[in-house]
């Protein structure tokens, strides 16, 4: 089973509680409130900042060549990420200047600044354990949302986007590839005496998913 894997097993109530959240099921379904949306584009482009520093981090860290590499895929994925939120703001009312011009809220911070912690006091692999619930679970949300394909998702439904996005191939490419690289760290690094400490970066980071959803729908 690879770490990932392990990783989910072992952190599976607070997983499927990031994953399957009432936010989650509403993109899904389209019964979202579209305040709850606006909120969390916003706030995501945001959080996607500091992730971006993250994955800089990540390159900081890596010993390796390839170990930089992949770290810059990352970087790229999030910034190509960063773009599309910017785009379906403009589509909902809100310009680059007032998503950048407004306040991190709660989660967004508390979320945050916990990776950025763990990738400051503990190395590569920390803080890929750490990264690794968005990156992995928002593919997983993609794939999800939109099991026959975007095609299969009316022309209509207010979150078609944003579910194109996430069950796209880029985005699942790139999971795929983060997915690889983690194993690769894992492989590498981990040991059994360390696994404990593993499981609870990575419980931690699926709960402040989860909490980062909640953070949407409080806004509706």
């Amino acid at each position: 089973m690879s770490l990932f894997e392990r990783l989910k097993a072992s952190a599976a109530d607070d997983w499927n509680a990031y994953v399957d959240h009432a936010f989650v099921r509403g993109l899904g379904d389209g019964s979202l409130p579209g305040a709850a949306f606006r909120n969390y584009l916003v706030q995501d482009y945001l959080f996607l900042i500091q992730f971006a520093r993250a994955h800089a981090l990540a390159a900081y860290k890596s010993r390796t060549l390839a170990d930089m590499q992949a770290a810059r895929g990352g970087l790229g994925a999030i910034l190509d990420e960063m773009g599309l939120h910017l785009r379906v703001c403009e589509r909902w009312g809100l310009s680059a200047g007032e998503v950048e011009a407004t306040e991190e809220q709660q989660a967004t911070v508390a979320y945050t600044r916990f990776v950025l912690d763990i990738g400051m006091s503990g190395d590569l692999l920390d803080l890929q354990v750490a990264l690794i619930p968005c990156t992995l679970g928002y593919a997983e949300i993609g794939r999800r949302l939109a099991p026959d394909g975007v095609d299969a998702i009316p022309a209509g439904h207010p979150y078609r986007d944003w579910i194109a996005e996430y069950s796209g191939e880029a985005f699942q490419q790139a999971g795929v590839a983060a997915h690889a690289w983690l194993d690769d760290l894992g492989r590498r690094y981990a040991s059994d005496n360390r696994y404990p400490e593993l499981v609870a970066i990575f419980r931690k980071a699926s709960r402040l998913e989860a909490d980062f959803w909640e953070q949407g729908l409080e806004a509706a």
